[in-house]
């Protein structure tokens, strides 16, 4: 049957029906709610306080006021409330147990008890109800330019926030995706403690009620690109396990008394530039050893200040002692930046160590390291599953010849990391200087490498290592008057110990690694034929004032098979041991101040092992007691005599008498000082030199104030009597000359008689 043509439909504007708009928003909400729950859920949160702590949608109902505690193995959990335990409901899908109740009734920071499946309870102030702690502008600052107090912040901090005692924890990961702490006190669960971003910062916050010093724990991270998750220790931690172990420590604000006041005062009034300096380099952990053990700080302390005194030493450095994980590093792949490591005691031990050394007029100076760190799982290597302390590129960010990570000096916060470290181990522990370790490596992008990426210039010039090492000779110079910032630098880059303001680096000073080379270099050869290398001797006065030099003889000489000093030293054992004192009569008479290694001032015959200690049964024999004396006379000397120091670092303290007796293998010169001057002449053959003439500035009788031969040394005891004339027979170009017997491989120290 065929169909009736409809009608055509009248079009009409239809009227919407209106939407219930709040009801639509309630279900997005709702839906949003659930969609972070369950980001709180698979540990992915980045704030967890938008979830936890007082909130106003419990049950999923807005305006709905109560609290909400994040649990996910617990069987129950209870809230207290007017005195009395009350039950949390658990919501199912997202392992959050909350409880629709008045902030009056709980408390702005309501106790928790919770029931775990075992039937084991834990009692606690919840993390969650508490405010931040740091402001914006707090938070700014901790990335503002060359800030060095940054450690007062950063790390783990027993505080009391809001009227309860407990620890702040803030740590900088910035392409972390949630981060979490962890430790003991949470069965190392990273869901249960998880932190605060505070924004474009990248810093993480979480204060944890209750938690008291001595607490392990390290951060949990999740990579926000990857979502890997590592565990690591706090850059910022005071104290570790003893490797190895790895994790940090919550530590207490140390109340050591210290004794020292008028050392630092006497400090920041110190003319360094023309004062003695002599340093005795030393591992603390082999200096001497207990058997199976490590010596402790504070055990130590009197027996190496008494030997170091006796010595004549003016300073101690110490190799590192920044926490470290493996022993054969020396401690020089540092982890913990701002920890004392824990092998030889704790950091109030080693207060006690400086503070008995200043206590002493013994000076102490610190290896530091802040030019690369290792790849330990729980450092700094990608700390944040990002390159973040490191440079991103191989080129820039990795020394292949270390296996070790370069900072990357571009970073306000990576420099901000290590100038606090420089400043709190100089404010926190009293430290009168600072060696810093291979610079060379830091100032020049083509260091040890065949491929390397050049600055923007083109050039192979480090220019934000150099930044940053100007910053920090600024900082400390400016905050630590009378502090030394030395570099082991081994380069003829220029200005070194040269101030800023006129375009140097600014340190105090800096090693000479030329003339240790061309020195050890020299007295390795075979005496015969040191007549062709006298060259090696001299040429160092060609540049020795055009930095402010310390003359090292440092561990890195005495390892690696390399040998020790004495073995270095050619001829029968006799002639070993002479070339030894006559090699510290050079280096104590050169100018520049003076570094000697432990174990080199008895002349250990075995080069240095740092798993045992030195070989002081030796100091028993008389060969190795007469180099012992011969050092500790020579600091005497070096240190009572202003000649030998006063003008280390300038032209006018020194003159050449004759630079060029080749054949004789002899040089001979003058050490001055304002009012005085002495004379030092070296024999470097075993040949006897009778009738031996040089001239003298002045008239007058000219009497050996100290003789490498003597007999006290176990030498020969060739000497020049009580008393050497002058004459009036013209010499050298000087009016007044002396004879004098040159003992073999022996130096001699001459000065005029007064009166």
């Amino acid at each position: 049957m065929p169909t009736k043509p409809q009608a055509a439909k009248k079009t009409k504007k239809s009227r919407a029906l209106p939407k219930n708009t709040s009801s639509n928003k309630q279900r997005t909400a709702l839906s949003d709610h659930h969609a972070e729950l369950l980001r709180l859920r698979e540990a992915r949160h980045h704030d967890p306080f938008t979830l936890l702590g007082w909130c106003d949608d419990i049950s999923g109902r807005t305006h709905n006021r109560g609290y909400r505690v994040f649990r996910p193995y617990a069987k129950k959990v209870f809230i207290k409330a007017n005195s009395r335990w009350r039950v949390m409901k658990k919501s199912t899908s997202s392992a959050c147990f909350e409880l629709a109740i008045d902030i009056e009734a709980a408390g702005k920071h309501p106790r928790i008890k919770i029931i775990c499946h075992n039937n084991t309870e834990q009692e606690l102030i919840d993390p969650y109800s508490f405010h931040f702690y740091l402001e914006e502008e707090d938070l700014n600052a901790l990335s503002a330019e060359d800030n060095a107090k940054v450690y007062h912040q950063l790390g783990a901090h027993l505080v009391e926030h809001e009227g309860v005692s407990g620890v702040r924890f803030l740590v900088w990961a910035p392409n972390a995706e949630r981060v979490s702490v962890v430790g003991d006190f949470c069965l190392w669960n990273g869901e249960l403690y998880p932190m605060r971003n505070r924004g474009a910062s990248g810093l993480w916050e979480l204060f944890i009620p209750d938690l008291k010093s001595g607490e392990l724990y390290k951060y949990e991270i999740r990579n926000r690109d990857s979502g890997e998750i590592s565990c690591k220790s706090d850059p910022f931690a005071r104290s570790y396990e003893l490797p190895p172990r790895t994790s940090s420590i919550i530590s207490l604000d140390t109340s050591f008394d210290w004794q020292d006041a008028q050392w630092m005062k006497n400090r920041e009034h110190w003319d360094w530039l023309h004062s003695p300096t002599s340093i005795y380099e030393l591992h603390l952990g082999s200096w001497r050893k207990p058997e199976n053990s490590f010596p402790n700080y504070r055990d130590i302390a009197k027996e190496l200040v008494h030997y170091v005194k006796q010595q004549g030493f003016t300073h101690i450095q110490l190799m590192p002692i920044t926490e470290h994980p493996f022993d054969g590093s020396w401690g020089y792949q540092v982890i913990g930046y701002f920890a004392a490591t824990c092998r030889y005691g704790s950091a109030d031990d080693l207060r006690y160590l400086i503070d008995h050394c200043h206590r002493n007029h013994i000076g102490v100076i610190l290896d530091w390291v802040p030019g690369h760190f290792p790849k330990d799982a729980h450092g700094l290597a990608r700390y944040d599953g990002s390159a973040l302390y490191e440079h991103e590129h191989p080129l820039r960010g990795e020394h292949q010849d270390w296996g070790t990570l370069i900072f990357n000096y571009d970073r306000p916060e990576v420099r901000n990391f290590l100038l606090s470290s420089a400043d709190y181990w100089v404010r926190e522990f009293h430290l009168d200087g600072l060696r810093v370790d291979a610079v060379a490596s830091m100032l020049y992008l083509d260091y040890s490498r065949d491929e390397w990426l050049p600055n923007e210039f083109g050039g192979n010039e480090n220019l934000e290592a150099i930044s940053f090492l100007r910053s920090l000779n600024e900082i400390i110079h400016r905050d630590f008057p009378g502090v030394l910032v030395i570099a082991e630098e081994s380069t003829a880059w220029p200005q070194v110990s040269r101030p800023t303001y006129v375009g140097g680096l600014g340190f105090s000073m800096k090693w000479n690694m030329g003339w240790m080379n061309d020195t050890l270099s020299y007295m390795q050869t075979p005496t015969v034929y040191r007549k062709y290398h006298q060259d090696k001797l001299t040429f160092s006065l060609l540049y020795a004032f055009s930095e402010n030099f310390v003359l090292p003889f440092s561990h890195d000489e005495v390892v690696h098979g390399k040998g020790s000093i004495l073995s270095k030293m050619p001829g029968d054992s006799w002639q070993q041991f002479a070339n030894v004192r006559l090699l510290y009569t050079y280096q104590f008479t050169h100018p520049g101040k003076k570094l000697l290694f432990m174990g080199s001032e008895f002349a250990q015959g075995k080069e240095w092992d740092h798993d045992n200690a030195l070989d002081w049964p030796l100091t028993e024999f008389p060969l190795q007691q007469g180099v012992q004396r011969t050092v500790a006379d020579l600091n005497k000397l070096y240190s009572h005599e202003p000649s030998l120091h006063q003008h280390d670092f300038e032209s006018n303290g020194f003159e050449w008498l004759d630079c060029n007796d080749t054949d004789q293998s002899t040089i001979s010169y003058l050490r001055k000082s304002d009012h005085e001057f002495v004379i030092v002449v070296l024999n470097f053959t075993p040949e006897v030199r009778k009738h031996y003439r040089i001239g003298v500035p002045e008239s007058g009788p000219y009497r050996e104030i100290f003789n490498s031969d003597s007999l006290h040394y176990q030498g020969s005891n060739i000497s020049n009597g009580t008393e050497i004339p002058s004459k009036a027979i013209e010499w050298m170009g000087r009016q007044q000359s002396i004879e004098l017997t040159l003992p073999p491989l022996a130096g001699l120290i001459i000065k005029r008689c007064q009166g």
